[in-house]
């Protein structure tokens, strides 16, 4: 007799059998149409959305019944329609043959794989076909052309890849003769590995009135064909790798209302006809290299509502039609080269939220029109040569969020309305002629998160109301002549957290010892002014201080060393009849003259940085101390003595003192001869010389550091070269090593509990918003990982590695070959050189999720990128190995990081926050 375990295969052979024979028999008397839905219904995955298919029906019924199936009159099948349905799958079984009157096919916000199947050519009927935010991939099917029927097609958001240059990659197998590549063109269409161009055949679609393909992979040019669709009203072609110009038959178009050719990289003239036939409503044009000048008439019809073309070289006037141009609703036209008159070029739009030509070259007298714009929440206008007086109706605009005239020639007083904008959050009026008094109404700014008045004329005393303004995170009055005593009430503000700044001004008498309050402070500027007394106690006891400037007053004393005690009068001048101004930095910082000096001095054997000059007697009595100083402080470095006891401390770098290894460069442990423990981070050299990108790495992060000063940033307090082989940075230890390998340890990743993780991600951003908003010029990392994370004894974040950063300068763009960690890079880096403060951001959404899931979310950034999801279920992404947050205050840190994460996540750049607006998020 068998055994059963021998009879049990064949049992369930019959079984599927039996199965298969109930489902053909199920559905053999079904129409043509029915029975390809069920057959395509059996390659996709179970899924409830489906259900309805067959159950619904008998076998003389069509499928006119089911979820997302039309019929007509007919009983045909007329249309499929299952958008954001979370439908899985791919196409590649529906047989599009069996439709014949198909004429509509819905199903974008799904997640369909795969490619576009060659069959679809068969619909000739077909009027619309959405595919937008799946998963698609490969190249648009040629056959496409055939439907001529067509009017929208919207394949937008995917990962289609056009067609390859035959001249690139012969499909034969014949050499190509730069690549010497053979027959790889399905090879690379099937990994996807390179994109291609937009077919040209897709013109023969003639009666098309939307064509979307943003969002994609296609490179090379716009084919000109398309300026044979005549009938074309909406043409989006943003977020992919475009280059060459925009075809002239485009600007000839007589239907064409909307146009997104946003962040590519096409160049050339921009038709000057757009608008001329047709009247815009949106038009799109940011983040290329356009030049030349602006379409005049893009508001001829008056129906413009959308207008961005910023970050381009555009040169020549605003466009003309903007003035009478009331249905604007948004405008961004900053970072050209663009010319004319504030007061001439712009009227009054009752529809405008936002509006920015900053840093352009336009001229002019500052308008009262703007006042009249009742709707506005941002106005933006910095960095162009516009003079005038500021118009008591901008302060009166209820709704203002973000004004900021900076770096312009703006002269009168502030006027006393300033109180009235209730809503402002962001106010910066700084580098102008404003003279006068600070309107004491200051103070009736209760949202103002930013306030900077720099580089100006103003005078008087700083009024107290300014303490009334008690969600400031960073207040900036330098560069004025303010007199009179710091008022305590300054004291009040406790959420300044960047930095207070009231350098060179002419403020007297003590510091108020109220200022003892600001507990999250990092930066303190008070020099360059009359201040006079003893230097409170508690300024050293401020843990979160980074720096502090007292330098150039009048009569200050204390315990602190350049200082004259306070008890002795007698040191009140110095010898040989010198000021007694005194020159007093308590922060430790780099000069940054010494930078260039540095680099063109590497040759030169036995180089050493002494960070400032010091009394050489007084040091060398501190150094031979008992108990030694810090030997890295400003006022104890020796750098020979410390140079030495580096070498001798690492044994000559031996490699059981490496405890991590970069691009550029190896990191030691370095425990001095006092117990000191520092971070050494010694440069790559070879064959007895350092390479060019190693003296790159190790000039950009000198220079980096050297402008830092935050408590989420790494310190470093020394560099230093000895010769070709000894060039090292020195920093302070990060006891707990890096985010990443804390993440990666079951065990340590334990100790990271959600209150952890959510002041980590805090505190990141903290360092970013300083290095992008304070920080001048801004100072782009370019590589934010959770390696690059370094986690403190208490678990507090500092961002470190800025071999790879750069400096962002307002008046030209920052072009760099590619430098990041991958899972990590902003896309746009992928098929662009130009580097934005942007970057930063998307890779901190991508480390954001990182620290909440507990792992690199590279599933997740996928999805959100592909399906655009608006909001995400926190319970289902949370690292599993912590138990569920409870705490209701936690929990709402955590949605609200995940929310701001998943803005940072959007595939266009201007989409994304900027890193002042994530800080205050998560600090509010």
């Amino acid at each position: 007799m068998p055994s059963m375990h021998r009879i049990s295969p064949s049992l369930s052979t019959l079984a599927s059998c039996f199965v298969l024979f109930t489902f053909f028999d199920a559905i053999s008397g079904l129409t043509q149409e029915a029975q390809a839905l069920l057959k395509w219904k059996q390659t996709l995955p179970t899924q409830s959305i489906l259900d309805s298919w067959l159950s619904n029906s008998s076998a003389s019924q069509s499928p006119c019944s089911w979820h997302g199936i039309t019929c007509d009159s007919s009983s045909s099948v007329i249309e499929l329609n299952l958008n954001n349905t979370g439908l899985q799958g791919t196409l590649q079984h529906l047989n599009f043959s069996a439709f014949p009157n198909l004429l509509l096919i819905n199903l974008k916000f799904n997640k369909l794989t795969h490619t576009i199947p060659e069959s679809i050519g068969f619909l000739s009927k077909l009027q619309f076909l959405d595919l937008n935010n799946n998963d698609l991939n490969g190249t648009i099917p040629l056959s496409l052309a055939n439907l001529t029927q067509l009017y929208e097609l919207d394949l937008s958001h995917n990962h289609l890849t056009g067609i390859l240059d035959p001249l690139l990659f012969p499909i034969g197998g014949t050499n190509h003769p730069k690549t010497g590549l053979i027959g790889m063109q399905n090879l690379l269409i099937r990994d996807n590995l390179l994109g291609g161009t937009i077919p040209k055949e897709i013109a023969n679609m003639r009666n098309l009135t939307i064509l979307a393909l943003d969002g994609n992979n296609f490179y090379g040019s716009i084919p000109p064909s398309l300026g044979n669709c005549t009938h074309l009203r909406k043409l989006t072609l943003a977020n992919n790798h475009l280059s060459g110009i925009i075809p002239p038959g485009i600007g000839k178009l007589i239907n064409l209302t909307d146009i997104r050719l946003h962040n590519n990289t096409l160049h050339g003239h921009v038709p000057q006809e757009f608008g001329n036939h047709s009247p815009l409503v949106v038009l799109h044009l940011y983040m290329n290299n356009f030049t030349g000048h602006l379409p005049p008439n893009v508001c001829k019809g008056g129906k413009l509502v959308n207008f961005s073309a910023a970050c381009n070289s555009f040169t020549g006037p605003i466009p003309v039609s903007l003035r009478n141009c009331t249905s604007l609703f948004r405008v961004i036209i900053d970072h050209n080269r663009l010319t004319g008159y504030a007061d001439r070029d712009f009227g009054v739009y009752p529809n405008l939220t936002y509006i920015d030509f900053s840093y352009n070259r336009v001229q002019g007298d500052l308008s009262s029109n703007w006042g009249r714009c009742k709707n506005l929440q941002s106005l933006k206008m910095a960095g162009n040569s516009i003079g005038g007086t500021i118009p008591d109706e901008i302060f009166q605009l209820k709704q203002l969020q973000r004004l900021d005239l900076s770096s312009n020639r703006i002269s009168g007083r502030i006027p006393l309305q300033i109180g009235s904008s209730s809503s402002l959050y962001h106010l910066d009026l700084s580098n102008n002629s404003l003279f006068g008094i600070i309107p004491t109404s200051i103070g009736k700014l209760t949202n103002l998160w930013s306030l900077d008045l720099s580089m100006n004329n103003l005078s008087g005393q700083i009024p107290y109301q300014i303490g009334d303004c008690n969600k400031l995170v960073s207040l900036n009055l330098s560069h004025n002549d303010f007199s009179g005593r710091i008022p305590y009430q300054i004291g009040n503000l406790a959420k300044l957290f960047y930095f207070l700044d009231l350098s060179y001004n002419s403020l007297s008498g003590e510091i108020p010892v109220d200022l003892s309050k600001l507990n999250s402070l990092v930066c303190l500027n008070m020099s360059h002014n009359n201040l006079s007394g003893s230097v409170p106690n508690f300024l050293s006891g401020m843990m979160s201080l980074s720096s502090i400037n007292l330098s150039y007053n009048k009569d200050l004393c204390g315990r602190i060393q350049g200082l004259r005690p306070c008890n002795n009068v007698s040191d009140e001048k110095s010898h040989d009849g010198r000021s007694n101004k005194k020159k007093v930095v308590i922060a430790i910082a780099i000069a940054g003259a010494l930078v260039g000096t540095i680099f063109l001095s590497l040759v030169l054997v036995g180089i050493f940085v002494v960070l400032y000059k010091r009394n050489s007697r007084s040091n060398s009595e501190q150094y031979s101390s008992a108990k030694r100083e810090n030997p890295f402080s400003i006022w104890h470095f020796d750098g020979k003595i410390v140079y030495e006891e580096i070498i001798e401390a690492t044994e000559n770098f031996k490699e059981k003192y490496c405890i991590g290894e970069g691009a550029f460069g190896k990191v030691y442990r370095v425990v001095m001869a006092g117990g000191e423990v520092f971070a050494i981070k010694k440069l790559r050299c070879e064959a007895e010389e350092l390479d060019i990108e190693s003296i790159k790495s190790f000039k950009s992060e000198i220079q980096a550091l050297t402008k830092t000063r935050h408590r989420n940033i790494v310190k470093m307090y020394g560099f230093c070269s000895q010769g070709r082989m000894h060039t090292f940075l020195i920093y302070e230890y990060m006891e707990r090593g890096s985010l990443g390998d804390m993440l990666r340890n079951e065990k340590e990743a334990m100790e990271l509990d959600w209150a952890k993780r959510v002041e980590i991600v805090k505190g990141v951003a903290q360092a970013l918003c300083y290095m992008h908003h304070d920080c001048n010029p801004p100072i782009i990392h370019r590589d934010i990982s959770s390696n690059n994370v370094l986690l403190s004894r208490n678990l507090e974040a500092h961002v470190s590695d800025f071999g790879t950063a750069r400096f962002l300068k307002h008046d030209s763009s920052t072009w760099t070959s590619f430098a990041g960690t991958y899972g990590y890079a902003a896309p746009e880096l992928a098929y662009t050189m130009e580097v934005t403060e942007k970057c930063d951001v998307f890779s901190f959404g991508v480390l954001a999720f990182e620290v909440v899931m507990g792992k690199h979310p590279s599933d997740l950034i996928s999805h959100i990128q592909t399906f655009g999801v608006e909001s995400l279920k926190l319970k289902e992404i949370v690292d599993p190995r912590l138990a569920p947050p409870s705490e209701s205050h936690i929990l709402t840190k955590l949605e609200l990081i995940s929310d701001v994460a998943m803005s940072c996540l959007q595939t266009n750049p201007k989409s994304r926050p900027t890193m002042l607006t994530i800080a205050q998020k998560l600090d509010d």
